[in-house]
């Protein structure tokens, strides 16, 4: 038998991470946050991380985001992520999957510290 669908109703917003490199591209990511905060007032703009945090290997700022504007937040970031690599992935309960199985990227796929990540068993 057929594995279940996931269930999209447990998805209770998303994060969208803004890769940068410090020395290089910051004040390019600091323009795209401003741009966020600008368009989508109701949107969480994170602390900048210079040093790689969490399952993160690169620097970024985190944006959390509700449910309601993923519909504009995402092709605003598809459009005006100046080059970045941006990680979009859902909060539906599994951190590890939210990370990696149901994770969308924005430029190139980077590697992440999946160890550092809690793993839920299946639903």
């Amino acid at each position: 038998m057929a594995e279940a669908f996931a269930d999209p109703t447990q998805i209770h917003g998303y994060h969208a991470h803004i890769y940068y490199d410090p020395a290089k591209t910051r004040d390019l990511a600091a323009r795209v946050r401003e741009g966020i905060g600008a368009a989508f007032p109701h949107a969480t703009l994170g602390s900048w991380h210079d040093e790689p945090v969490g399952p993160h290997t690169v620097a970024m700022y985190q944006v959390a985001f509700a449910i309601e504007d993923f519909a504009g937040l995402v092709p605003w970031l598809m459009l005006n992520r100046a080059g970045l690599d941006v990680l979009v992935h859902p909060l539906a309960g599994n951190a590890y999957d939210d990370h990696t199985v149901f994770a969308m990227w924005l430029g190139d796929k980077l590697p992440l510290r999946l160890d550092v990540l809690k793993r839920v068993s299946a639903r």
